[in-house]
């Protein structure tokens, strides 16, 4: 998302430092003490309607002066031709500032999110409308319109650089920080969806996140296309020749997932909903799965399903749905599909419950192509260490070379530059290594040639894995990293050694005689 100017420092999460960052440090200010996680509905259900408001007056204004030539400003249709919202006059953003200051600020606001949701069908029951309610500062609530007016998010230059886009991420990661372990809940941190993306190259098909927060995977996956609009994979266009489906659990997530698809112009199928128990797309095949399912939740429901059909490698236990997410994902994949999410390091060697048993025999189906170690302090959601698992159910030469029996392991452990006190990023050119290396072992045409690397990728095979009682931790394969030789003959620098040892316990002996001197005087020489 981001389009760094020059004179900015870019970051990888998707924002530029610049009046991002200050117009999150203004709207923090305005919380006073709301918690973050109500204030975040409030302040982006905000931009959203700055957003549409813009893209409407815009074309409002055309319409306006195109009146003698028969345009009606007012018809609905005129805007939905565009694919531009059709907002009603009580939620356009010019008749909310002016009324800012007034006590009765949040029930307009109401009233212009519930005007929105009955024109356009699309975002029925998606937008807040509780900024009416007593606990919320009238007084602050203006303030914090009278600042987003400040800035121009949906028109025509503005949606071409991604502005809202952009500020959208950039508030996204910032709520998921000062959430601290709620927020990743919602938002999955930009590097590592990038990685999964990259990785998979989602160009044209089916694209399905069962847990999908608030819809970065298929934001990424849309951008993944645009960025490589002029590539092999997708014939040259830019097109976004795919299909979105997604689910979401938690309602107020599903309703941040359906608006950050709604402001990109991005039509996706996504269901509010028990993964597990009332999954929305029971029939689909999906041609690419992303996601990053909550870590070993103990509280899925799983003694409820100990017969469903998609425990085909075993039955998961009920007090951890780690491999109930992988079985789930498999039963969706299509018989050319390819997976890729995220999993606490824990599914990659447990043996606990059963897990591993379900593991090998996931092996053994010769499901795995793909296995990565991440570098701690990537999530804002926890501090367990993560892994990525690549799933595909045909290995056989089609796009790419033969690989069946082969698993290739990567450990990017050591990888990332820290973006702040506690959270690490993946770098562009860290992403670009990682997945140049699975698309050149894979035989990806123009990816160059595969080659392992000592410390950090291994290409196994299924008897490899085996030896390691089907373990599928990458340290265990990618050896240690190849240190340079420094020239110093062997006997050379034994004998340097040798010496220096000899001169630290020399002087080890001179301080241990001191300190029973010392200790003589005080009268503990006994």
């Amino acid at each position: 998302m981001a389009r760094a100017k020059s004179n900015q420092k870019k970051t990888n999460n998707g924002a530029n430092v610049g009046y991002e960052a200050q117009l999150w440090q203004m709207a923090d200010a305005l919380r006073g003490s709301m918690d973050a996680a109500e204030y975040k509905h409030v302040v982006l259900g905000l931009i959203f309607l700055k957003y549409i408001s813009d893209a409407f007056e815009e074309q409002h204004a055309k319409l306006q002066a195109e009146k003698a030539q028969g345009a009606d400003p007012e018809d609905p249709d005129e805007y939905r031709a565009l694919n531009i919202f059709w907002v009603p006059p009580e939620a356009r953003w010019s008749h909310l500032k002016a009324q800012a200051k007034q006590p009765t600020i949040g029930q307009l606001v109401d009233d212009a999110m519930s005007g929105i949701e009955r024109d356009n069908v699309s975002l029925k029951g998606v937008l807040p409308k509780d900024y009416a309610r007593p606990a919320l500062d009238k007084q602050r609530l203006g303030q914090l319109i009278d600042l987003i007016s400040n800035i121009r998010v949906g028109d025509a230059e503005s949606r071409s650089k991604d502005v809202l886009g952009r500020i959208y991420e950039y508030f996204l990661s910032q709520f998921a920080s000062a959430e601290g372990k709620k927020g990743g809940e919602f938002y999955t941190p930009r590097s590592v969806v990038k990685l999964l993306v990259e990785m998979i190259e989602p160009y044209n098909g089916r694209v399905y996140d069962p847990c999908c927060g608030s819809s970065g995977m298929f934001v990424q996956s849309v951008e993944f296309i645009h960025a490589h609009k002029s590539g092999n994979g997708n014939g040259g266009k830019a097109k976004s020749d795919i299909s979105i489906y997604g689910q979401e659990s938690n309602y107020t997530t599903w309703r941040l997932a359906k608006m950050n698809l709604a402001l990109r112009g991005i039509d996706g199928q996504i269901g509010h909903g028990d993964t597990f128990h009332n999954d929305r797309h029971p029939d689909l095949k999906a041609d690419f799965i992303l996601a990053n399912p909550p870590f070993n939740i103990s509280d899925w429901g799983g003694d409820r399903l100990r017969d469903d059909k998609r425990w085909q490698f075993g039955k998961p236990p009920a007090g951890n749905a780690n491999f109930a997410w992988v079985q789930h994902i498999i039963h969706h994949l299509a018989p050319m599909g390819l997976a890729g999410f995220v999993l606490a390091n824990g599914s990659m060697s447990s043996n606990q419950s059963g897990e591993g048993e379900i593991r090998k025999n996931i092996v053994e189906a010769d499901l795995v192509d793909c296995m990565i170690a991440l570098p701690g302090q990537l999530f804002y959601s926890t501090q367990i260490p993560a892994c990525l698992w690549f799933l595909t159910r045909d290995k056989k030469n089609h796009k790419y070379r033969d690989r069946r029996g082969e698993v290739l392991f990567i450990d990017a452990r050591k990888l990332g530059v820290m973006a702040d006190r506690t959270h690490r990023e993946l770098t562009d050119d860290e992403i670009a290594r990682i997945a140049r290396t699975y698309h050149a072992w894979r035989g990806e045409k123009g990816a160059g040639k595969y080659e392992d690397i000592p410390g950090f990728c291994k290409s196994a095979t299924l008897d490899d894995i085996r030896k390691h009682g089907h373990v599928l931790t990458p340290g265990r394969y990618v050896g240690a990293e190849a240190q340079e030789d420094d020239g110093e003959p062997f006997e050379d620098k034994m004998k340097r050694l040798t010496a220096t040892l000899r001169e630290q316990q020399a002087e080890a002996a001179k301080l241990d005689a001191a300190i029973a001197r010392n200790l003589k005087e005080l009268g503990y020489d006994e």
